[in-house]
């Protein structure tokens, strides 16, 4: 293994003779099997001796988590000290991820012993009931659990209980989820609900006072106040020929950002994308719908976007076991999840400085509903093309039709009695 990695018989005599080979080989060689690079594995390797350095490893003893911590951060302030802070931030993660995952596959780190805090057990009954009780789907549930845990944790934190919760806390929390600067109306009114129907689940199961659920009284909500917010297409056209390249990150991101624009597809329905789901012969791409409930719509498969697709899949794609179209990059190679999707399409957006507030998946969305309204496209058929089941739902789009609206102002009612 150190004769792949190293060129010097120096250096590789150096390697061999430190302590603890057999379990430093075995280590090195499962990581090379999960594929990482070499430039990787030298890296593992050199922190391996530097570990064995400054921590006990070689006497067999137990390592704590807090040990770990500690020599990374020795290491990172070390003399000389690396060149900047952000450099030094970056050795002490690396050392401390690395080390840890070498001391757990030798089966020699020891987890540090942390008390369960007494929200998992109300957030996880809260979730249990809302899937078997209520049918919610899991995204619904998940986002409804953040919400509860950070209510919780928060009321942790200044010294509350459930038990003795009162109006006054609820409120409380409430106004200081408003006070966030991300935070909108209607994101301040979704937890106030959200908080409303935990209190409720909460009551009915004696964790807390009764009539709490009833005191909270959300925002007023107005039908279809806010507008549609995405780039312009122009704007979207240019986000995808940035994202043209040869690297792999290039090639890969051009995939998905063309199904976020053309195909208006939700991050979830793009996670979810099984290499199954390309219908190569029939030229058909079929996509599982998150809402309102789970169910399979098919597209037909465009050009532009089963070419970038194919050239990501022949050249880009990791080979690996994994159904799940896109992928990582490096090593342990896993499916993405929604937020590294989200990331994907938001640092590319923020790179050529694409306007408004919204910057991520779902503003592509809004771009491919609006450009198909400007082409002239009924708002039934922009519904039924964007997975939509209720016509409420699109018809917030026909605020954007600024021609439609034009002709509407320019109607002359002259004559008219």
């Amino acid at each position: 293994m150190y004769a792949q990695l190293f060129t010097r018989d120096r250096a590789i005599q150096r390697y061999l003779a430190a302590p603890l080979l057999d379990e430093r080989l075995r280590y090195l060689t499962a990581c090379a099997a999960e594929g990482m690079a070499r430039a990787t594995l030298r890296a593992i390797a050199w922190r391996q001796l530097v570990a064995l350095r400054i921590l006990d490893i070689a006497s067999g003893a137990p390592i704590r988590s807090e040990q770990v911590d500690t020599a990374a951060k020795r290491w990172a302030g070390r003399r000389p000290a690396p060149a900047t802070r952000t450099t030094a931030v970056a050795t002490r993660i690396a050392f401390r991820g690395q080390t840890a995952h070498w001391l757990q596959f030798l089966g020699r780190l020891q987890a540090p012993t942390v008390s369960t805090p007494d929200w998992i057990g109300y957030v996880t009954a809260f979730a249990t009931s809302m899937r078997e009780e209520r049918g919610l789907s899991p995204v619904t549930i998940y986002t409804r659990c953040q919400r509860a845990k950070e209510f919780l944790v928060r009321l942790e934190r200044t010294g509350g209980t459930l038990r003795d919760l009162t109006m006054a806390q609820v409120d409380a929390a409430i106004a200081a989820k408003g006070s966030q600067d991300h935070c909108t109306r209607v994101s301040i009114r979704t937890y106030a609900y959200v908080l409303r129907a935990f209190l409720r689940h909460a009551e009915s199961r004696g964790w807390c006072r009764p009539g709490l659920a009833a005191g909270i009284l959300p925002p007023r909500g107005y039908r279809e106040e806010s507008l549609p917010m995405g780039p312009t297409w122009p704007e979207v056209e240019r986000l995808c020929a940035a994202a043209e390249g040869d690297s792999s990150a290039d090639v890969r991101d051009h995939a998905a950002l063309l199904l976020f624009a053309v195909y208006g597809f939700r991050v979830g329905e793009v996670r979810r994308l099984r290499l199954e789901d390309l219908d190569w012969k029939a030229e058909v791409i079929r996509i599982r719908r998150s809402k309102p409930h789970p169910r399979i719509q098919a597209y037909p498969l465009s050009a532009q976007v089963g070419d970038a697709l194919l050239r990501y899949l022949t050249t880009g794609r990791p080979r690996c076991a994994y159904r799940e179209v896109f992928l990582s990059l490096k090593a342990p190679v896993h499916p993405l999840g929604n937020s590294a999707l989200w990331q994907l399409v938001h640092r590319r957006m923020q790179r050529l400085g694409c306007g408004g507030r919204h910057q991520g998946p779902h503003a592509l969305r809004h771009a491919a509903a609006t450009r198909l309204l400007a082409g002239g496209f009924p708002l039934k058929t922009i519904g039924d093309y964007l997975g939509h089941r209720s016509a409420a739902a699109t018809r917030v789009y026909a605020k954007v039709d600024l021609a439609g609206l034009r002709q509407v102002a320019d109607f002359s009612l002259e004559g008219l009695r």
